[in-house]
């Protein structure tokens, strides 16, 4: 009897450091993931934009790193092939450079061009992941060369994902991956090297998924940097988006004209404002994003809380672009791993 005692309790204190070895190990597991995703480790659309020189880009489809193309190369080494796009700022052609697709974007009237400058200087500044690749300009011109991506702009989500070849992708997984990488961008753009950054365009939700483009393996980068003005410079200034008055539940409450309307809109008297108008928008684009997939109620039940604080009406109690971005990432990695389908947690690298 006492040896039975014995091999009991000898028992019970191996199943138990096995059952702490196996948690253990799951914890570290996850960590190891969740790290990865965070610091885009092993994906290319985050690590084939840093291992360039600064004034050199690498496209997708490019081993080495050239530097940026200038007037002589652009006028004669990118052959335009079709207009592909026209805006009030800029006119964008399908062209051709050595072999591989560029856009090459030109200035559309001479009255924008202080927005196209603007949007060249936030190019030049803001290279890496997040922002498409600048591949070259020319001032003189008003011309600039980026990196083409096929998919077009995110306004074209839903009938990419509706194509044969896509139908695929169309999972909560894609489109939550997507959401991450909008609130990745407005973080990016809030600390940015170039100060902290609101996203003028986008005072609606069409206006707004227009700034960003949908790449190949189904990310997003932010494309149309025309109208990025600075909060804080000079120090403790705030912005105004444009001189018109705006109007609609997408724009943040304090972009809207707070004398209602007893008093004509006057641009002088307009209160400015900071980067939670940008807050303000993200759970209008994560609607957008999530679409109707199977599982997007449950993206949405766990999003429910961060996305109430995002539409707060006082923009001081909004959380930041980084508070938003940690809960998403962190509704992405709790998932992945607790519905690990086919492509599972490999996805979320």
């Amino acid at each position: 009897m006492g040896r039975n005692n014995s091999t009991t309790s000898r028992g019970v204190p191996v199943v138990l450091v096995c059952l702490g070895a196996l948690l253990l190990g799951n914890v570290v597991i996850y960590l190891y993931l969740d790290s990865l995703q965070q610091s885009g480790d092993g994906d290319p659309h985050l690590t084939r934009h840093g291992a360039c020189p600064p004034r050199h880009f690498r496209m997708a489809n490019m081993r080495n790193c050239s530097p940026w193309l200038e007037c002589p190369q652009v006028r004669t080494e990118v052959r335009k092939l079709k207009m592909i796009g026209q805006g009030a700022v800029k006119q964008v052609f399908l062209s051709e450079w050595k072999g591989h697709k560029v856009a090459l974007s030109k200035l559309s009237s001479p009255e924008y061009q202080e927005d196209f400058l603007h949007g060249l200087s936030m190019l030049q500044a803001l290279q890496g992941p997040h922002v498409v690749v600048l591949v070259g300009m020319c001032s003189e011109d008003h011309t600039l060369v980026t990196e083409y991506h096929p998919l077009g702009s995110l306004l074209n989500l839903v009938a990419v994902l509706a194509q044969e070849r896509h139908r695929v992708r169309d999972t909560w997984q894609t489109r939550l991956r997507l959401a991450l990488d909008y609130v990745s961008i407005v973080h990016y753009l809030h600390t940015s090297p170039a100060g902290t950054r609101v996203m003028c365009d986008s005072n609606d939700l069409v206006k707004t998924l227009s700034q960003f483009l949908l790449t190949s393996d189904f990310h997003l980068v932010v494309n149309d940097l025309d109208a990025l003005p600075e909060v804080g410079a000079p120090a403790g200034s705030l912005v105004r988006c444009g001189h018109r008055e705006l109007r609609g539940e997408f724009v943040a409450p304090e972009q809207l004209w707070p004398h209602g309307d007893g008093q004509p809109f006057a641009d002088e008297f307009m209160p400015g404002y900071d980067e939670k108008t940008d807050i303000w928008k993200i759970p209008d684009v994560t609607r957008f994003l999530m679409g109707r997939v199977a599982g997007g109620d449950v993206v949405h039940f766990h999003l429910f809380q961060i996305n109430g604080e995002c539409k707060r009406r006082d923009p001081h109690l909004r959380p930041s672009a980084m508070d938003v971005l940690s809960v998403y990432r962190s509704v992405y990695a709790t998932m992945m791993r607790d519905s690990p389908g086919p492509g599972g947690s490999r996805d979320m690298l």
